[in-house]
């Protein structure tokens, strides 16, 4: 073990010159994810959607009446705006540069720190623009500023000369982006027409004193070539056209828009529209700052306790008593959602914003939609009846389904007999509980004395499940291990899986933090993927995260999941005393209960991730499942071959 924590020989020390310092545009190229989310299609389409949130500032702060985004048949991009367009003049702090090329060149750089040239925006990070170019093999940025026209070119962040001015443009103002991802980072991937278009659209219902032109020179065949969007109604009109042929409780939506710096004295407002349906799903989308909240976050929350509130209040203005049962998840099952605010300096969680978190939105949003909304529902006594009543419906059938499950949970616990398999837990009811996939008899063992007997449940396999897509069909229905685990969770495969007979609110596969573990977590998520995908889509399928080794230097104690970062704590050190113990954990199993409860089963330690389908790669994700895990071997070595050249080290 003393050889772990000295320099083996011959090895280059390890010492100040060791730090790697890099340069804003190398970080970006060699960490897309920590900027963009990855090298993904949402990641490349994320691109665009950075530069023409650019423009909806400009055209919030009212500066700018058009954006016109393009898509070229060279796979560029463009988008141009009538904006002020970005300062050109030389920056104050490095007087060789300009302001244009420090925005497209540093990280963190732009006019949305202090407040003085947007109340408002959706690009507050200052890395947009540069992010995007960074990645961009060729990016040019054209800049019309008190009627002269300058110019810049980029590949792959680098400058390739200095900003240039082309001449005079009495008519023209703004600024326009066009730019071509890169294939070292992005490889195959394109731009596709119809998520551009569908964000050109969106855009415009999102701020109604702007138009949003569309162009493309690839056809698609469903795309229109070109549009103009502009929507006076805003998110009245949009909801509208989602729901259009749709019967609705409420003859019109409830919508409307509210001004923060009347009612609170500060800069912003928020807009929303609902409406309630028999004929769909309920969904909400919310926006802040013309960005896509696509998790939702703190406006939403603020959003969903004003409706909630409006709805008992005026049940029991009528007297019905039921209204009290409702909660935010009858409000969501049939509610159909808009809800976009503009906030000064949001606070996200991430760089691609997917929630929102800022404290404030919460309380000022719920108190401009509570006023509104208790009037709407006393001026519309109509549409306010039928909306109680099917929300009531809604509470009665959420109530009976639980009493259901209850009664189906005891009856099924009692006629399950995998005596040695299922290990389960005593609760009487789905929520909160929890199933464990594990490796094996011994892993079921470590799992037994680390669980939670109230809430979590085991159940052990033999090995690798079955490829569900490598087999005959008619393995499914014979195999052992499919079969107990399809008794375990109470449902059928297929057609004949039903979501409400599911016995458990979380399904994580736990398996070893190894290759083979690895392979198995492969065959079980094809399992679900292909025969219970609604349990994926619905967020009750999980992967746990055990650790490969753990690390003791006297009283300290650490858990590590690779190699990687096994040998980075070894140069650090633990804090403690000694020698620095090293155990790698061949299989959950050889782990004792308190390790494994520790850092795997206790909800307050461990961690887990959500397997999820992408929302936006409609039949791409079955596609590749089918290519990577079918019958075919050649169609899985086609991929290794396509994409070996962007695999990155990994740490393991």
């Amino acid at each position: 073990m003393t050889d772990l924590l000295s320099d083996a020989a011959g090895a280059p020390a390890y010492d100040a010159s060791s730090i790697q310092v890099l340069e804003d545009m190398e970080h970006v190229r060699l960490r897309p994810g920590m900027y963009i989310g990855g090298k993904d299609e949402r990641a490349l389409h994320h691109m665009v959607a950075e530069i023409v949130d650019n423009s909806m500032d400009e055209a919030v702060a009212g500066h700018a009446t058009w954006i016109e985004i393009e898509l070229h048949a060279n796979g560029h991009v463009s988008v141009r705006d009538n904006g002020r367009g970005i300062p050109t003049d030389p920056h104050p702090k490095d007087p060789s540069k300009s302001a244009l090329e420090i925005i497209f060149c540093t990280l963190n750089a732009g006019g949305k720190f202090s407040g003085d040239s947007y109340q408002t925006s959706g690009g507050l990070h200052g890395v947009g623009s540069s992010v995007v170019n960074a990645l961009s093999d060729h990016l040019r940025v054209e800049v019309a500023r008190n009627k002269e026209l300058f110019a810049m070119e980029f590949a792959r962040g680098v400058p390739q000369g200095q900003l240039q001015k082309i001449g005079a443009a009495p008519n023209r103002r703004g600024t326009a982006v066009t730019f071509h991802p890169d294939e070292e980072i992005f490889g195959t991937l394109k731009l596709k027409p119809s998520r551009l278009f569908k964000m050109a659209r969106s855009k415009a219902y999102l701020f109604s004193g702007v138009e949003i032109r569309w162009k493309t020179e690839i056809d698609d065949g469903d795309t229109p070539k070109s549009a103009t969007f502009k929507f006076p109604g805003g998110l009245a009109d949009y909801l509208a056209e989602t729901l259009s042929g749709a019967t609705t409780y409420a003859e019109r939506p409830f919508a409307g828009t509210v001004d923060f710096t009347e009612k609170f004295g500060v800069p912003g407002k928020v807009e929303w529209a609902i409406n309630w349906t028999p004929a769909r799903d309920g969904f909400i989308q919310s926006y802040c700052n013309t960005v896509p909240t696509p998790e939702g976050g703190t406006h939403e929350a603020g959003f969903w306790a004003a409706i909630l509130k409006g709805v008992k209040a005026y049940g029991e203005l009528t007297s019905n008593r039921k209204a009290a049962t409702i909660t935010r998840e009858d409000l969501i099952a049939g509610g159909c959602a808009l809800v976009s605010c503009f906030i000064r300096e949001p606070e996200f969680v991430g760089q691609t914003k997917d929630r929102l978190a800022t404290v404030d939105a919460q309380r000022m949003v719920n108190a401009a939609v509570s006023d509104h909304f208790d009037n709407w529902l006393a001026a519309d006594t109509k549409s306010a009846g039928a909306i109680l009543d099917f929300l009531i419906l809604r509470a009665e059938e959420r109530l009976r389904r639980k009493q259901e499950k209850e009664t189906s949970r005891k009856s099924a616990t009692k006629k399950l007999r995998l005596p040695g398999k299922l290990t389960d837990c005593t609760s009487k009811t789905r929520e909160g509980t929890e199933l464990f996939i594990v490796e094996g008899d011994s892993a079921g063992g470590s799992g037994k004395g680390a669980r939670s007997r109230e809430t979590q449940a085991l159940l052990p396999l033999k090995g690798k499940i079955l490829n569900v897509l490598g087999a005959a069909s008619g393995k499914l229905t014979t195999n052992a291990e499919i079969n107990d685990l399809c008794e375990a969770l109470g449902v059928g495969m297929g057609s004949k899986f039903k979501l409400d007979d599911l016995r458990y609110d979380k399904v994580i596969i736990m398996t070893d933090a190894d290759v083979d573990g690895a392979h198995i977590a492969s065959l079980l998520m094809t399992f679900f993927f292909t025969q219970m995908r609604p349990l994926i889509d619905n967020g009750h399928l999980y992967l746990a995260c055990p650790p490969l080794y753990r690390l003791t230097q006297g009283a300290k104690r650490l858990y590590v999941a690779s190699d990687a970062e096994k040998e980075r704590a070894l140069e650090k050190g633990l804090g403690g005393k000694g020698k620095i113990d090293v155990q790698r954990f061949k299989g959950l199993g050889e782990m004792d209960a308190k390790d494994l409860k520790e850092t795997t089963m206790d909800p307050a330690t461990r961690k887990l991730i959500r397997v999820e389908v992408a929302d936006d790669l409609p039949g791409e994700t079955g596609d590749l499942v089918e290519r990577l895990m079918g019958k075919k071997p050649e169609l899985r070595f086609q991929y290794i071959q396509e994409n070996a050249r962007f695999v990155e080290e990994l740490d393991v």
